[in-house]
C-alpha cells in the first residue's frame, strides 16, 4: 500500500484552494487545509470536514506554522480587487510575509512547495499575449499595487530560496478562474454579473465594455496546479495557468444575461485605475511541459457557475 502524502493547501477554504483539497483527497492524500476565513469559507469545505483524511486549521501564514508536510500549495491570499484592497497593508503581508513563513516551513521539512502566482504580475501588458518571460507593466505605487507587487516578491523569494538552499519550487501564474465556491461579493466580473442577472440587477461594465479577458474553469485550473506540483524536479516554472480563448467582458455579460433569462439590463461605469485592456496567458509551455490544456467550454463553465449561485442567493 502506497504511503499518503501530506499535503498542507494554505488558504484551502477559498474558492480555488476549496477544489483543490477535494482533489486531492479524492486522489488519496491526507490534506491539512490552513485558513482565516478573511475571503474563505467552512460552506465551501463542508463536505471534507467528515472525511478523516482531511483536517482544517485556523491560522494566519503571515505567522510561522510548524506542522510535518510532504508538499505545500500555498494559496493563502484575498484575489478580487474588493478584497485585496480593502486591507492593502495586510495583502502585501499575506503574500510576503506567507511566502517566507511558508518557505521556511518547506526547508525544515523538506518539502515540494507550489506558489499560487498570477497574472497580474504582468500589469497592464504591453505584450500579448502573456509569455512567461515577459517582465510586465505594473504600476508599483498604484490601489492595486499591494497584490500586483506582493506576488512579484513572492515569486523573488521562492527563486532566491531555490538557489540558495535548492527547494524545490513551483511557481504557477493564474490567469482570471471562475466556478462553483465564488465569493458572490467579490467584485469579480463572472460572479458580479451571474449575481446581477439573477437578481434582476443593472448588469455593471467597467468602460465600454471592449476588455479582453480569457476565463478558465476551475477544475482545469486544479488539473494544471496538480500536474505541475507532479513534474519532475527538473522544472520550476513560472508556468501560466488559464485560457486562451478570449471573450469581451461586453459578450461575457450579453452570455450571462441570455443564460441566466433575465431582464437585466447593462450599465457603464468608469474603468478602475490600473484595469488591463487587453489579457490572455500564452500556455505552450504548460502544453509542453505539463501536457495540460484548459478542457472546459465557456459556456457549460457559466451553467454549472450559474447553478452554483442559484442554490446560494
Amino acid at each position: 500500500m502506497t504511503a499518503r502524502k501530506k499535503v498542507l493547501v494554505t488558504g484551502g477554504a477559498g474558492f480555488i484552494g476549496s477544489h483543490l483539497c477535494q482533489r486531492l483527497v479524492d486522489e488519496g492524500e491526507d490534506v491539512l487545509c490552513v485558513d482565516n476565513f478573511f475571503t474563505g469559507t467552512r460552506d465551501n469545505i463542508l463536505g471534507l470536514l467528515d472525511d478523516p483524511h482531511f483536517e482544517i486549521m485556523r491560522h494566519d501564514v503571515t505567522f510561522p506554522l510548524y506542522v510535518e508536510v510532504d508538499e505545500i500549495y500555498n494559496l493563502a491570499c484575498p484575489a478580487s480587487p474588493v478584497h485585496y484592497q480593502s486591507d492593502p497593508v495586510q495583502t502585501t503581508k499575506t503574500s510576503v510575509h506567507g511566502a517566507i513563513n511558508m518557505l521556511g516551513l518547506a526547508k525544515r521539512t523538506g518539502a515540494k512547495i507550489l506558489q499560487a502566482s498570477t497574472s497580474e504580475v504582468y500589469g497592464d501588458p504591453e505584450v500579448h499575449p502573456q509569455t512567461e518571460d515577459y517582465r510586465g507593466n505594473v504600476n508599483a505605487i498604484g490601489s492595486r499595487g499591494c497584490y500586483d507587487e506582493g506576488k512579484r516578491c513572492a515569486e523573488t523569494l521562492f527563486f532566491d530560496y531555490y538557489r540558495q538552499y535548492a527547494i524545490p519550487i513551483r511557481v504557477a501564474r493564474i490567469f482570471n478562474t471562475y466556478g462553483p465556491h465564488m465569493h458572490p461579493d467579490d467584485g469579480r466580473v463572472v460572479s458580479n454579473f451571474i449575481v446581477q442577472a439573477l437578481q434582476g440587477k443593472p448588469v455593471t461594465i467597467y468602460g465600454d465594455g471592449s476588455q479582453i479577458r480569457s476565463f478558465c474553469y476551475v477544475s482545469d485550473l486544479v488539473e494544471g496546479l496538480v500536474r505541475l506540483m507532479g513534474v519532475g524536479d527538473g522544472f520550476t516554472g513560472p508556468v501560466n495557468l488559464g485560457n486562451p480563448k478570449e471573450s469581451s467582458i461586453r459578450e461575457l455579460a450579453a452570455m450571462i444575461i441570455e443564460m441566466t433569462g433575465s431582464k437585466s439590463r447593462l450599465t457603464e461605469k468608469p474603468l478602475p485605475e490600473d484595469d488591463p485592456v487587453r489579457r490572455c496567458p500564452d500556455i505552450g509551455l504548460a502544453k509542453s511541459k505539463l501536457g495540460w490544456e484548459p478542457a472546459v467550454g465557456l459556456k457549460d463553465g457559466l451553467e454549472k457557475t450559474i447553478a452554483y449561485f442559484k442554490e446560494i442567493l
